[in-house]
């Protein structure tokens, strides 16, 4: 399969000088792309950002590189030789370390668009893109890396509501002192509610807020979301204690003062 490939001619010089790239060191990132004049792009570019790059153009090889090496970030196209990228996506999240996926697709492939966002892709970009963007996306999912392994210069307080702990810097949750397995993508969704306890968000604010810009119009996958995170959390998923739906609004994560403080 071949796309037509868009690029903003935008040298390196002029990119430092505005400050759009600056080297983030000690990060690996892994592309995953079968299209050889597309991943040698983006390796070029990628390469200004971290220290190494690593490009796989063949799905089962790119699983297993993703599986036995640390990375900062990973770039996944959806359509590859012996395995896809939804099922790549798929194995990387049954796993314990978190690794920020960005996903590439094509834009006749709506339905996997949402399906990758669903199995915890946390980003995707849709073919033909500019490689400004691109950096920009990836730039942001490093940031998020640093976030999940804690490298903030201070802690973040972990949070409790009602025999629910939330640890940030661990990325981590307790029900009733019984440690819950979230995706990164639930997780995130928790956290953004238990920070803001008692506020009710729509749909499209979660979306602008958790998932970042570029999901518009998929409002479905807060909802599909938001469905699996309460099957974890609550001990009834149709009578929630934690987080209530407001009818014709959104959502709202219920904290009485009485019952909310920083551990």
């Amino acid at each position: 399969m071949s796309f037509t490939f868009h690029i903003f001619n935008h040298n390196k010089e002029d990119q430092e000088s505005s400050g759009e790239i600056k080297e983030m060191p000690n990060k690996q990132i892994l592309v995953i792309e079968d299209e050889f004049d597309i991943a040698q792009l983006l390796k070029i570019h990628l390469s200004e950002l971290c220290q190494h790059v690593e490009i796989s153009h063949d799905g089962e090889q790119g699983l297993n590189l993703a599986l036995n090496k640390n990375w900062s970030a990973i770039v996944l196209d959806l359509k590859l030789p012996t395995m896809d990228g939804l099922e790549i996506c798929r194995r990387i999240r049954s796993q314990s370390n978190y690794v920020p996926i960005l996903m590439l697709t094509a834009k006749s492939t709506e339905l996997d668009r949402v399906l990758g966002l669903e199995i915890g892709a946390d980003d995707y970009l849709t073919k033909p893109f500019s490689v400004i963007e691109l950096t920009a996306r990836v730039k942001a999912l490093l940031r998020r890396f640093d976030a999940s392994q804690g490298y903030q210069t201070t802690i973040t307080p972990a949070l409790n509501f009602r025999g629910m702990e939330i640890h940030a810097d661990q990325r981590a949750v307790k029900v009733d002192g019984k440690e819950i397995s979230l995706t990164a993508k639930e997780f995130d969704l928790l956290h953004f509610f238990a920070s803001h306890p008692d506020k009710v968000f729509n749909r499209s604010q979660l979306l602008d807020q958790v998932w970042g810009y570029g999901h518009e119009g998929y409002e479905h996958t807060v909802n599909s979301h938001m469905n699996r995170l309460r099957t974890k959390i609550e001990i009834d998923s149709h009578n929630p204690k934690y987080i209530k739906t407001i009818w014709g609004v959104g959502y709202k994560f219920i904290a009485p003062e009485t019952d909310h403080k920083n551990l």
